[in-house]
């Protein structure tokens, strides 16, 4: 039973998440499109009315290589965006939301060759009814000097391989000052050891991109870096504070132990390996 102070489900609801969502994805993708000569390959596209179809030709990311937004008559995109996909060799996978999902959906995707894969959660909140934060040390990152240990402790969580490190610096030290963002670094020992990301999107905080060195995991960082960009959240005068997780992985549970609950969970498509 929902209690009084919980949001309550809408489709109206799913979508502004959904909007948050990938508002923030594009405003990744136009750091990296700003490099020069684009190197990333970064292309993103309104199709219709409802779909928003996002390409990262260079990094495999599935956050940068997805389909947002179908409804029930966007059947009609699905060849298209697929061969898209295909044409510039990139592994694209569909999102679909409960609400939106209609059957000609799942029955062209088939047809175009792929499979429904796994599971998103996307959980919520209202920034008011997070449980009380934890005593972990969280600072925001407001200098360049901290940017470096926010990179520090974010390439370690990711696992990037040491080869990539200075790319990979370069191309992310412009998220320092990108508008609606804000950058958190969590320490042990005063040793760089968690980043995360809060992205305020109209009435929408985002908890995004949350990463912890493995030699630092089991710290309970992960919530302290939700209690306090929530907090943030709050103090910025949101309505409702979402994330996203693995179904039933960690951070899911992290999530709900500090009182978000499921908003929905999405499906994704892959393509069937034969096909790609």
């Amino acid at each position: 039973m929902t209690s009084p102070g919980e949001p309550t489900t809408s489709i109206d609801l799913i979508h502004r998440v959904l909007a948050a969502d990938v508002a923030y994805t594009i405003s990744r993708l136009q750091v990296l499109e700003r490099l020069p000569g684009n190197p990333i390959g970064v292309v993103y596209r309104k199709v219709g009315d409802n779909v928003t179809a996002l390409m990262a030709r260079h990094i495999p990311s599935p956050s940068f290589n997805r389909v947002v937004g179908q409804r029930a008559g966007d059947e009609r995109h699905i060849a298209p965006l697929a061969a898209w996909y295909r044409e510039h060799g990139v592994t694209a996978r569909f999102e679909m939301v409960p609400g939106d999902y209609d059957a000609a959906l799942g029955r062209e995707l088939a047809w175009q060759g792929y499979y429904q894969s796994g599971f998103h959660a996307a959980l919520i909140c209202r920034p008011g009814d997070a449980i009380a934060p934890t005593t972990a040390l969280v600072e925001r990152v407001t200098s360049a000097a901290l940017m470096e240990d926010y990179l520090q402790a974010y390439m370690a969580g990711w696992g990037l391989p040491e080869k990539e490190h200075l790319q990979f610096k370069a191309n992310v030290r412009p998220w320092l000052g990108q508008p609606g963002w804000s950058l958190y670094l969590a320490r042990v020992d005063g040793r760089p050891a968690a980043a995360a990301t809060l992205y305020v999107h109209g009435d929408l905080g985002y908890c995004a991109d949350a990463a912890t060195d493995p030699a630092f995991r089991r710290h309970g960082l992960q919530l302290a870096l939700l209690h306090r960009r929530i907090a943030d959240a709050r103090a910025a005068g949101v309505d409702f504070v979402f994330s996203g997780a693995a179904f039933l992985s960690a951070s899911h549970r992290n999530m709900e132990r500090i009182g978000m609950r499921i908003l929905f969970v999405r499906a994704i498509w892959t393509p069937l390996p034969e096909a790609q």
